[in-house]
């Protein structure tokens, strides 16, 4: 039984459980907006959608991208422990951010403690999310899918609760942050300490040898280690920030010049851009370890099969997302949440055009981080950031909601660009490499 876990799943059963899990939880997650939309009113979600908004920058930031990282450690330079203290440690050090930035801001107290809440449950996702770095570097992605299924169905439903029993978001940020502390401690914790109980690909020494089960779960608070990893893992904090805050950014213009209302309705339909967006993940997770086989061995030709199918693949989706919402867009929105919001059903044909756009660029990203390509990523979002921000200042006050798609859009072509470009030198490099070692 203990040589079945070794092995790791093929690229077909790894994308095949990442699809499946990711399409549970893309769902389970848009339930959550849905109960606050039937349960609660636009202001709501709004708030619930600020609360995520001002918290996500700062815990992707301090995430540091590390599965990312593991995933593509083919060297294996680091082991588990490494990464388990720097995301302890950078984790809170997001939330005392969050808490500064709250003082700052001088949200309302209510705002306030649900940005709170929300950064807690965010704090708890971010540990297991290097569990899931784990996962995905043995190419077990079937433990990552039923960890977010489970997250999926426990998240809509203790929200929801509490949204019931109180009618305020306070409580159902405290049901969401409960639900996803829970699969930490029964599942995802437990589900690594049988992987590194049966299935080690860390280097090992007389030190780890003699290490039991327990010790591998505990951090190891090496500082020079840690500084090492945390001043490479870096620049990808900063670029993960600048992603989520190229995504959130039409969202605080809506909310300082059109109000919480016209937040809560954009948050709810733009949510409908996540279904494309799950597929690409699920593909872009699944075919990174095997990407960064296929770079690391010099061999372009299989990197770069992979790389166009996958962005195929987005092609294909996002095709199909933009025919969907211009044929019955205005449908989807009054079945799903409520006819108030189906006034702004062209809001969600320009949207998926800007998804198509960046679910494209989304792959050629995996592509660049499985080359190894991550300090390159930190001026290409600050440009993609900061296109998306002059957009939002010019077009939100002038055209409201419809304002924020287009400014998507603009961003979406300026970070498909940049990243084409990145892997033309990438396989460039590759070609240069294979014409010397033949001479």
């Amino acid at each position: 039984m203990a040589a079945k876990e070794q092995k790791p799943l093929t690229l077909r059963r790894n994308f095949s459980w990442t699809f499946i899990g990711n399409i549970v939880y893309a769902a389970c997650q848009w339930l959550l907006l849905v109960v606050l939309a039937k349960l609660g009113s636009p202001e709501m979600v709004g708030e619930f959608t600020l609360g995520l908004a001002v918290t996500a920058p700062v815990i992707m930031l301090t995430n540091l991208q590390l599965r990312t990282i593991q995933a593509t450690d083919v060297k294996q330079q680091y082991i588990f422990a490494d990464y388990l203290a720097l995301r302890l440690i950078a984790t809170g050090l997001g939330l005392l951010i969050i808490g500064g930035i709250i003082l700052v801001a001088k949200y309302s107290w209510e705002m306030s403690l649900v940005i709170i809440v929300i950064g807690l449950a965010r704090a708890a996702d971010s540990i297991s999310d290097v569990f899931y770095g784990l996962f995905q570097q043995q190419e077990r992605m079937d433990r990552i899918a039923v960890s977010m299924m489970i997250k999926g169905l426990l998240s809509p439903l203790f929200l929801g609760l509490g949204v019931y029993l109180t009618r305020t978001v306070l409580w159902g940020a405290v049901g969401l942050a409960i639900a996803w502390t829970v699969v930490l401690l029964c599942y995802d914790i437990r589900s690594g300490a049988l992987l590194l109980n049966t299935h080690s690909r860390e280097p090992q020494n007389e030190v780890f040898e003699k290490r039991n089960l327990a010790t591998r779960l505990r951090p190891h608070w090496h500082l020079k280690t840690l500084r090492t990893l945390a001043l490479f893992s870096l620049p990808l904090g900063f670029v993960m920030m600048l992603i989520t805050l190229s995504t959130n950014i039409p969202r605080y213009f809506i909310e300082y010049y059109l109000g919480e209302r016209e937040l809560g309705i954009f948050a709810a339909i733009s949510y409908l851009m996540v279904a494309t967006a799950m597929v690409v993940n699920a593909l872009g997770q699944s075919a990174s370890p095997r990407l960064a086989k296929y770079y690391a061995a010099e061999n372009g030709t299989a990197f770069r099969s992979l790389l166009l199918k996958l962005v195929g693949i987005g092609i294909l989706l996002g095709g199909t997302g933009v025919l969907v919402a211009s044929v019955a867009g205005r449908e989807l929105i009054t079945l799903m949440y409520r006819p108030e919001y189906a006034e702004q059903s062209e809001l969600l044909v320009w949207l998926m055009v800007a998804t198509a756009i960046a679910d494209t660029a989304s792959f050629l990203g995996y592509g660049m981080s499985a080359a190894r390509y991550f300090n390159i990523q930190l001026p290409l979002f600050t440009l993609v950031t900061g296109t998306s921000a002059i957009a939002c200042f010019w077009l939100i006050p002038a055209y409201g909601l419809l304002g924020a798609a287009i400014a998507a859009i603009i961003s979406a072509i300026v970070q498909m660009g940049f990243s084409l470009g990145v892997i033309f030198h990438a396989l460039h490099r590759l070609k240069s490499y294979a014409e010397q070692t033949d001479v």
